[in-house]
This record gives C-alpha cells, sequence and structure tokens, in this order.
C-alpha cells in the first residue's frame, strides 16, 4: 500500500538515460502509479521529433503543463505519482512546479558517450538518437534550492528505486 505523504516524482534526464525504466521501478517499490510523459506529448511534438527536430521552448510548455496537471490532479485524489519527463531546463521544472509543488525531481545523469550507446541498442517511437546532443545543450542540472536527487544511470533500476525510497525515508 502507497503512503500517502509521499510527493510526486518526476523522473527526469535526457533520452536515453532510463527514466521510464527507474520511474516503473521507482513506482513498483513504493507503490505509486506511473505514468510515461513520453505519452502525453501532443501529436505536433511527436511529429517535429520523429522528422530530427529538437522542441522549443513554445512547444514543450503545453506538453510540461499537461505533465504537472496530471501531478495535481493526482494529488487532488490523494495519490502522488510517478511521471518520466526529460524536464531538462530549470524554467521546465519551475512550470511543473506550479502545477505540483512538493515534486520532487529524480536526475537520472550520465555520460553522454553511455546514452549514446544505450541509443543504438533502441528503437523509439519518435527520439531519434540525433537529438541527443540538443538535449545535452539544452540539459540544466538540479539546483540546490531544487527538491530532488541526481542518480547514476549505471545503477540497476531497483537500486534506483531504493535510493528515492531512502531519499524520501521511506519504502522499507
Amino acid at each position: 500500500m502507497a503512503d500517502q505523504n509521499l510527493p510526486p516524482i518526476v523522473v527526469m534526464g535526457v533520452q536515453g538515460s532510463g527514466k521510464s525504466t527507474a520511474g516503473r521501478a521507482i513506482g513498483a517499490h513504493l507503490g505509486l502509479p506511473f505514468i510515461d510523459g513520453d505519452d502525453l506529448h501532443p501529436l505536433a511534438n511527436k511529429q517535429k521529433m520523429a522528422a530530427g527536430n529538437p522542441l522549443t521552448d513554445e512547444d514543450r510548455e503545453p506538453w510540461l503543463a499537461i505533465i504537472g496537471r496530471s501531478l495535481a490532479e493526482g494529488l487532488e485524489h490523494g495519490e502522488a505519482r510517478v511521471i518520466a519527463c526529460s524536464a531538462l531546463k530549470r524554467r521546465y521544472r519551475d512550470l511543473i512546479r506550479t502545477f505540483a509543488p512538493t515534486v520532487r525531481f529524480v536526475h537520472l545523469a550520465g555520460e553522454q558517450d553511455l546514452i549514446a550507446d544505450r541509443l543504438t541498442g533502441r528503437n523509439h517511437e519518435y527520439m531519434p538518437p540525433a537529438l541527443l546532443d540538443s538535449q545535452f545543450q539544452t540539459l540544466e542540472p538540479l539546483e540546490a534550492d531544487e527538491a530532488g536527487i541526481v542518480l547514476d544511470i549505471t545503477l540497476s533500476p531497483q537500486d534506483i528505486a531504493e535510493a528515492v525510497a531512502d531519499a524520501l525515508a521511506v519504502g522499507r
């Protein structure tokens, strides 16, 4: 049974960092529902990325608002949620926080070469590996005043889930 005092969680990072896999593990470990933020992208965003074009801030804003509203909706029903969302810039995270001020971010961080290697072994519906450079250029790591933790992508999904539970002092 999920602890009703858990905050909503956004698993963030560049493509190929393992957000969806880790997010599912975190959700299972904490007893929280998991939502893949990729599924919440408007069709126009998916088409733009599939064509190899990075999204602009203006493209991302409606999607980030959907992410934030989903977290807020869960809280209104007494349910924290785990959502995988790149949340690469501080302003993106700030927008999410306007909807869900108690959100905690889990930044999955790793070396670009390792992530590029991972991407060669996967086929994503609309995120070609060519967009990885733009994602690293856009990435603004969590700042000291942002609620969250940074975890290494080389950890197993279970180890990531346990580290999140430890950081939230739950799940044991």
